[in-house]
């Protein structure tokens, strides 16, 4: 049987049952006309007709015409008709009958087949808006596999792309079914030599059916223009030819698309090589300038007989501070390589803050030099995460904190250890960062508007701390501080051995 058949068989025994209830409530009413009891068997068929199958109706219609026949036509109570008339009577009957059966159950027809067009323009609206909100390049197959599957409730689905190792097959649905490439080959060859439209079907020339374990999958060309760019596979419920035809138009669009996507997405990058190079060797070369110049001349001035020794000692210390910044200038470039490249690797290990701190202090100890730091720590106990990494990202920030804080005046630094890890601040007592800046201030080679008119600075520094944190799952921030000065605090996740305990001050 097919479905929904046992429903119509039920339908079936209740339109008889009409038909009796109808007969005895006329027999006990004592009715006997028989062009009353024929309206009445009438528009018990005609609501048969409307809610069932084309056969129901009819099964009821004759059923109806044998009651008639027994219950009124004379004799009563025998299917033999005497009266001529009355054979004219039964026909006209039975014929009235089946035409409204007939009208009627187009007319149901007519209205499924509306309301199943509307519900496919609806998927494919759907569909549709699916394929724009698709912006990853790299597994937008895959993703307009998935969302066809889920909006036309089929069983599988496959887009397949011609390549030059052969056939790149994105499939959707469980299970999998094993396409023949050799069907692929033959199906997309038809569907190169031929763009013939069928009217009647609404369909264009390449259609084919494969038979896979068992099941027929449709092929169906994928076209962008006139042009076969590859085929949609679909196993499931039956779609109309015309509904596959639009649904393999909507899925070449969004391959076309996807292509843009990635020639755009190249075509960005190549674009932002193109300006980090340009930005990288300008402020390469304006940083190494300085301090070669500068070590030219005090190279220079230590073997000059007209200064005293005290003066040959500054100009060596001069050396020394010069070569501390180059190195740290290289240092920094070689981080961000490590950081494109993903080569940081992490250690982590239980440490105290104190540690890091002094770690980072350490590392640029050399700009340090003219400002106090007052460290606080809250408390002062061990966490388990990378401490180099830490250290590194926080010798950036002091390092920022140095350059924009007159000289003599404290950076503070807070230490705090939560629930979720450590959280370190950084307090300058500079000019503080303008509003236009803060969106913009850990951005790979960006320099506010108070750096540029600087001697120094690459704009690498706060790229490499965001870069470096995110390696440890951390992050950092920066904002205004309400009593003057800049506020950048890293929060980096870690394990926390210890309850927090009083804050310990050290400078």
């Amino acid at each position: 049987m097919r479905d929904g058949d046992g429903t119509q068989v039920w339908r079936l025994a209740a339109a008889v049952a009409g038909l009796a209830l109808v007969t005895l409530a006329w027999q006990q009413v004592g009715v006997t006309n028989q062009a009353t009891v024929a309206t009445s068997y009438l528009l018990v068929v005609l609501v048969v007709a409307a809610t069932s199958h084309l056969w129901v109706a009819v099964a009821t219609s004759f059923v109806a015409m044998l009651s008639l026949n027994f219950f009124y036509l004379p004799p009563v109570g025998t299917f033999v008709i005497a009266d001529p008339q009355n054979w004219l009577a039964a026909i006209a009957f039975l014929a009235v009958s089946l035409v409204a059966s007939r009208l009627s159950a187009v007319a149901r027809a007519r209205a499924d087949e509306a309301l199943g067009r509307r519900d496919e323009l609806a998927r494919l609206f759907d569909l549709g808006r699916d394929v724009l909100l698709i912006t990853e390049s790299r597994e937008a197959l895959a993703v307009l596999a998935r969302a066809i599957g889920r909006r036309f409730d089929l069983a599988f689905v496959a887009i397949a792309v011609p390549g030059e190792a052969g056939w790149a097959v994105f499939e959707s649905g469980s299970p999998s079914l094993p396409l023949d490439r050799r069907d692929l080959d033959a199906a997309f060859a038809s569907a190169q030599t031929s763009i013939d439209f069928d009217a009647r079907s609404r369909t264009y020339a390449g259609h084919r059916v494969a038979r896979v374990d068992g099941r027929d999958v449709r092929l169906v060309p994928l076209r962008a223009g006139t042009k076969a760019i590859g085929l949609l596979a679909a196993a499931g419920r039956p779609i109309e030819p015309g509904t596959l035809d639009a649904l393999a138009g909507l899925a070449a669009i969004a391959i076309e698309r996807a292509h843009l996507l990635a020639e755009r997405q190249a075509s960005e990058l190549t674009r932002q090589s193109e300006q980090l190079k340009s930005a990288l060797l300008a402020s390469l070369g304006h940083d190494l300038r300085t301090p070669l110049t500068a070590i030219r001349v005090a190279a220079g001035n230590v073997d000059s007989t007209l200064l005293s020794p005290a003066e040959r000692s500054d100009q060596r210390d001069v050396i020394l501070a010069e070569v501390e910044r180059l190195t740290r200038l290289f240092e920094n470039i070689l981080d961000m390589a490590r950081i494109d490249a993903g080569a940081v690797e992490t250690s982590a290990r239980w440490t105290h803050p104190s540690e890091i701190v002094s770690a980072a202090r350490a590392q640029v100890e050399h700009a340090l030099r003219p400002h106090p730091v007052v460290a606080t720590f809250e408390p002062d106990e061990p966490v388990r995460l990378d401490p180099r990494l830490t250290a590194a990202a926080l010798a950036q920030i002091l390092e920022n904190a140095a350059h924009y804080t007159p000289i003599g005046q404290p950076i503070a630094v807070v230490a705090r250890v939560t629930l979720d890890g450590l959280v370190l601040e950084v307090h300058d007592h500079g000019p503080g960062i303008p509003d236009e800046d803060l969106p913009h201030i850990f951005e790979r080679f960006y320099r506010g508007s108070t750096a540029r008119g600087r001697a120094s600075g690459t704009g690498m520094g706060l790229s490499i701390v965001r870069g470096l944190l995110a390696v440890n799952g951390g992050r950092a921030w920066a904002e205004n501080d309400a009593a003057g000065g800049a506020r950048f605090t890293i929060a980096v996740p870690a394990e926390v051995r210890a309850a927090v305990e009083g804050p310990v001050v050290a400078s």
